[in-house]
């Protein structure tokens, strides 16, 4: 389905939303009010920004998780399924936060209420909006007529898909054959008959009848030939699409960009700079407040790592990064001052395929160093290199240079992401997998990739750290 219907569904439902937040606090405190005094309830007309506030949040953390990109209101499950990752998370947050601003004054009960009421309200939403599921869609983003231009077999594949959504509010109108010859039958599969014109017949076609949009299926010598039919179809301020069949199959994202006056089509693989910047912002607000609270660990790290063997505190390393950009990594020290000059003679026994170097009990780490990688201790200096910009909490592995120099081409693209303390790998146990694995992986994060995702990933590494299964 085109884009720009999900993003008017989408809005509307963030819409709904934030009013239901905002009805369902109102609602909570009328019966807050009228319960037993276990303790003293302030009105909430002393803190009037606590209200829009948890309204925000709540919608925050559900654009956060990624369910008004793409809303699916005939799909029951994600009706019931939506709202309770909203609830939940979102209800998590809130009580977090009211504890660590000590808002006291904040009814806990009358938070409860609003968040059962709140998940009860967006659910019953949702049933609505999954029986009405068809005149929802025509109401907000209305019936469009399409036209068809093309005669290859991928018009055949976009009408049947044009039908499929027509409960979605598009409608195919009929098609525009380019051939000069004799006119073909309709593509087989339809669901009824539609007119077919040729191209000359196209202008007077636009003139007398309602088509908001025009799908060119054709190839790259007829597109070049159809600037007149182009130019027709702005004047007329019918929106034209091209299908880009004449391009290598690629699962880039393709959008048009404008450098000055110069329209640009682009081809991204990776996720978009703008949805990035809420990813660093939270890395460098997570890390800079880890690093406080862990200030005395790593005090103590330090102490332990200069006491107990010779040489650096800190072992720094130059690692690839974004775009194979180079940075710094550092480590707390780990195994001896001579490990690298040992590696030529471990060769041997390096356990993992591929360019990567590992060995389950390397002799060359120091007994503090073996503790420190069980739980892994050592990468904590490495929040220093996400405030820094150079890594996120979540990401590809940092690779070395000379891994990336043996990289295979399919592999580079995970490059495109920022390197990370961890990511889908360390799920399945980095150790275990084989370097083609570890990859696919790191692609398959990339392709996927979502704030939600992220604190899936988090939320799931924390347990391995804590139980010591970390890298070896």
């Amino acid at each position: 389905m085109f884009a720009r219907h999900n993003r008017l569904i989408g809005i509307f439902f963030l819409v709904i939303d934030v009013l239901l937040a905002l009805a369902s606090f109102q609602l909570a405190i009328q019966i807050r009010s009228h319960l037993p005094e276990t303790r003293p309830f302030y009105p909430l007309s002393n803190y009037p920004w606590f209200i829009p506030l948890t309204a925000l949040l709540w919608v925050t953390v559900g654009v956060a998780a990624g369910i008004y990109r793409e809303v699916r209101e005939e799909d029951l499950r994600r009706a019931l399924g939506d709202p309770l990752k909203i609830g939940i998370a979102s209800t998590i947050i809130l009580f977090a936060l009211t504890f660590a601003l000590q808002l006291e004054y904040i009814s806990r009960l009358l938070l409860g209420i609003y968040a059962i009421l709140d998940l009860l309200l967006m659910i019953s939403f949702r049933l609505v909006a999954w029986r009405f599921a068809e005149p929802l869609r025509r109401s907000v983003a209305g019936f469009r007529n399409f036209l068809l231009v093309g005669d290859g077999p991928e018009v055949a594949e976009i009408a049947r898909t044009l039908e499929t959504h027509e409960t979605r509010g598009m409608r195919l109108f009929g098609f525009v054959r380019i051939q000069t010859g004799p006119i073909e039958a309709l593509p087989s599969g339809l669901h009824r008959s539609y007119p077919v014109v040729t191209l000359p017949e196209l202008p007077e076609l636009l003139r007398r009848q309602v088509i908001d949009e025009v799908i060119f299926a054709v190839s790259k010598e007829d597109l070049e030939k159809l600037g007149e039919t182009f130019l027709l179809c702005e004047e007329e301020g019918v929106k034209t699409r091209v299908l880009l069949s004449f391009f290598p199959q690629v699962f880039s994202k393709v959008y048009l960009e404008r450098l000055g006056s110069k329209p640009l089509l682009t081809f991204s693989a990776t996720p978009e700079d703008e949805s990035l910047l809420l990813k660093r912002a939270f890395d460098f607000t997570m890390a800079l407040i880890a690093l406080l609270v862990l200030s005395p660990v790593l005090l103590i790290l330090t102490v332990v790592v200069k006491l107990t063997s010779r040489g650096p505190i800190l072992f720094c390393q130059t690692r690839c990064g974004l775009g194979g950009r180079r940075f710094t990594l550092y480590k707390f020290r780990s195994m001896r001052a001579d490990a690298d000059l040992l590696r030529e003679e471990l060769e041997a026994l390096n356990e993992v395929d591929g360019p990567v170097f590992k060995i389950k009990n390397d002799p060359r780490c120091t007994p503090i160093g073996r503790f420190m990688r069980k739980f892994s201790l050592d990468e904590l200096p490495q929040l220093v290199n996400i405030i820094k910009g150079d890594m996120s909490f979540v990401g590809p592995r940092p690779p070395l240079p000379e891994e990336v120099e043996k990289y295979e081409r399919w592999q580079r693209r995970r490059l495109r992401m920022h390197p990370g303390l961890t990511c889908l790998w360390a799920l399945e146990g980095r150790s275990k997998l084989s370097f083609r694995r570890w990859m696919e992986l790191d692609l398959e994060y990339i392709d996927h990739w979502s704030m939600m995702l992220d604190w899936k990933i988090i939320l799931r590494t924390v347990p391995i750290v804590l139980l010591g299964r970390g890298a070896s």
